[in-house]
């Protein structure tokens, strides 16, 4: 996966949320951090997650923007947010991985589907909630190609 959609600035670990919707926030905050996306952006995140939840399984929610949201798309990126305390994401839910995803054009399929395939394996999602460092979290998906 490329690094500059993926980089250390947009990892941040040990993240402690109240709430699902201050963990999307604090996604999608990192996103525009790193100039991938508009403030505005956040908002259609939120949006997305109130008509659709983004909780995929495996202790994972994916946050991403409505369709609307694209415009607010400046260039692709992903934000990893590891909440080892979880967060509750409803239903018994608790997500303890956000990955924030903003792709632009096409690039969207692709990137969830790299990251559908490394939280798919339980053991590489236990590994990014324990990772004790950037590079370590990271490694987990320079593995997928």
């Amino acid at each position: 996966m490329s690094h500059s959609i993926l980089t250390e600035e947009t990892v941040l670990l040990n993240a402690d949320a109240k709430n699902k919707e201050e963990a999307i926030r604090l996604a999608g905050q990192l996103l525009v951090d790193q100039g991938c996306v508009e403030p505005s952006y956040i908002e259609r995140m939120l949006e997305r997650e109130q008509s659709l939840t983004t909780y995929i399984g495996n202790s994972v929610a994916i946050p991403h923007g409505t369709e609307e949201g694209k415009k607010n798309i400046l260039r692709s990126g992903i934000s990893i947010l590891q909440i080892p305390g979880g967060v509750d994401f409803g239903d018994g839910q608790t997500a303890k991985i956000l990955i924030g995803i903003a792709g632009k054009g096409d690039e969207h399929m692709e990137i969830l589907s790299k990251i559908a395939l490394v939280c798919a394996e339980e053991e590489s999602v236990d590994k990014m909630v324990h990772a004790q460092s950037k590079e370590e979290l990271l490694s987990l998906f320079d593995e997928v190609n």
